[in-house]
């Protein structure tokens, strides 16, 4: 029996069924990830840059954009390595890093989320209140908190996961996941169990929470014409986002720990990388580039940039 010590390295076997196509599955992924930076960069650049972007809903924007950056840089490097390698390994705190990275980013889109859904909820339904109630020192406050708590709830759960003796050393995904590691364990894992439980049933109630804020601006926007054009423009949108990666995450989540092994590997592979390829490109489109104030600072910075290098 294979114990702690002796499990330095784990065996990524998601990998087994691309090995052929494995180019065809690295020039879309070197695309992907080039379309995230720049539509990322360009949104925190340009709300970093212009002065009269510098309100909470933007402030928002630009961190789950920071967030995006973040935690694709914990999947989309390594997974780009591995298929140009002819082993696709992880080094046991590499794994241990890397599912950090990437669900402490995935939980702080949760939160983030959430408080956009909040900040649009005052802004439509309770505008005369808004900057009483969203001050800069409320904003600082979110931030901290849509951080932070991630941090802490991935960081227990990582701390759970070191502890265990474990006795395999295959992982049955393309990247790390706390509970594909936790599977390999010796022992009982109900402390890691109840504590997962804990995480998720925490951030399905911000999606819920979302959902109702939501159902509530429907509500309210009845009431006038703006107000329906305003929640159409911005809120709709931003539901089927939400719908799509909330998804994505609980087939991701129920099937590490549920799922069957005739459920073929492609399909696998395909909702795993789901909600690490969509939400990165599709937030700063939906929740930026689609908003005109965003949009037209963004034309005006290309063609600041565009004349200034003519005139050299």
């Amino acid at each position: 029996m294979e114990n702690l010590s002796s499990i330095l390295v784990f065996t990524l076997s998601g990998f087994n069924e691309i090995t052929e196509i494995r180019y065809m599955y690295l020039s879309i992924t070197i695309l992907c990830y080039v379309i995230i930076l720049w539509c990322n960069i360009t949104i925190i650049f340009t709300v970093i840059l212009n002065r009269r972007l510098h309100e909470p809903m933007y402030i928002f924007l630009c961190s789950l954009c920071i967030n995006a950056l973040y935690g694709t840089a914990g999947f989309y490097p390594k997974f780009m390595f591995d298929l140009l390698s002819k082993f696709q390994v992880i080094s046991y705190a590499g794994c241990l890093s890397q599912t950090f990275v990437i669900y402490t980013s995935v939980l702080c889109d949760f939160s983030t989320l959430t408080i956009m859904a909040y900040d649009r909820y005052v802004a439509i339904c309770k505008p005369l209140e808004y900057h009483s109630k969203i001050t800069n020192h409320t904003v600082i406050k979110c931030i901290i908190f849509s951080w932070l708590a991630p941090f802490f709830c991935m960081g227990t759960l990582i701390t759970l996961s070191a502890r265990l003796t474990l006795c395999g050393s295959v992982i049955e995904k393309l990247y790390c996941e706390n509970w594909a590691v936790v599977k390999l364990s010796c022992f009982s894992v109900t402390v890691n169990n109840a504590a997962g439980y804990f995480v998720i049933i925490i951030y399905f109630c911000h999606a819920l929470f979302i959902f109702c804020s939501y159902i509530r601006l429907i509500d309210a926007c009845q009431k006038s014409a703006e107000s329906r054009s305003r929640f159409m423009q911005t809120c709709i949108p931003h539901m089927a986002v939400l719908l799509n990666f909330t998804v994505a995450l609980l087939f991701d989540v129920m099937y590490s720990r549920y799922g069957s092994t005739n459920f073929p590997q492609g399909l696998r592979n395909f909702l795993a990388l789901e909600f690490l390829i969509i939400p990165p490109i599709v937030n700063p489109i939906i929740y930026g580039l689609k908003l005109s104030k965003v949009r037209k600072h963004i034309l005006r910075l290309y063609l600041r940039n565009n004349v200034s290098r003519a005139g050299s």
